[in-house]
């Protein structure tokens, strides 16, 4: 289970601060749609060339012009670019072809997705990486539950990344739904001692996983 540290709401110097106090607990390197709109793709670029061994998210979310966003993210760098689940099918296609070329992936982000539909659809055009996401707005009235889950239940062949606000309180509960992937921002970024709450995460995540392998063998 990857740890994937996003970095929204930071200056340019918070965000290499961050992943330098947390790099040997963190496994993929989010760049925050708020931090790629102020510092644009130089940005990624000096990222990628920092922090090499890591997968880097650029979060994008993009909505149209599939192929162009995508060719300009890759180009600088990232590993992965994320693009909204209410985009056109076509939007997604092109994404995933210039992904594919770039060696690189695409992640369908499913903020206001609400049934299985849509994700039936997505998965028949290709893709296999998505977020389940509970927006920085939607946190305000409530926080990440079980049921929210519900929308990918049997969906095996989904690589799973969820976000939602997660902190060391909230992370169990997460973890007992096995997603491939925990998106962790200011639980993290927002604290003093940013590596030492780091490393209790990925504790968490290495004592779940030794006690699910133990449990199903």
């Amino acid at each position: 289970m990857n740890i994937q540290l996003a970095l929204d709401r930071l200056t340019k110097e918070e965000c290499i601060d961050v992943v330098n106090e947390t790099r040997e607990q963190i496994d993929w390197v989010e760049i925050g749609t708020g931090v790629i709109k102020e510092y644009g793709m130089d940005f990624v670029r000096d990222m990628k060339a920092r922090f090499p061994e890591k997968t880097l998210v650029a979060d994008m979310k993009t909505c149209d012009a599939g192929n162009h966003e995508a060719k300009q993210v890759f180009e600088a760098g990232a590993d992965v670019t994320t693009v909204m689940a209410f985009a056109a099918d076509q939007t997604i296609i092109d994404m995933l072809k210039v992904a594919k070329k770039y060696e690189s992936r695409v992640m369908v982000d499913l903020l206001g997705v609400s049934d299985t539909k849509r994700i039936t659809e997505i998965q028949s055009i290709g893709v296999d990486l998505v977020s389940l996401h509970f927006g920085k707005d939607m946190q305000k009235s409530g926080e990440l539950e079980d049921e929210y889950f519900s929308i990918l239940k049997g969906q095996e062949d989904l690589e799973i990344a969820v976000a939602g606000g997660i902190t060391v309180d909230s992370l169990p509960r997460v973890m007992k739904h096995n997603p491939d992937t925990v998106i962790v921002g200011s639980a993290i970024t927002k604290q003093e001692h940013k590596g030492k709450v780091a490393e209790q995460m990925k504790e968490m995540i290495r004592n779940y996983e030794r006690y699910y392998s133990n449990s199903s063998e």
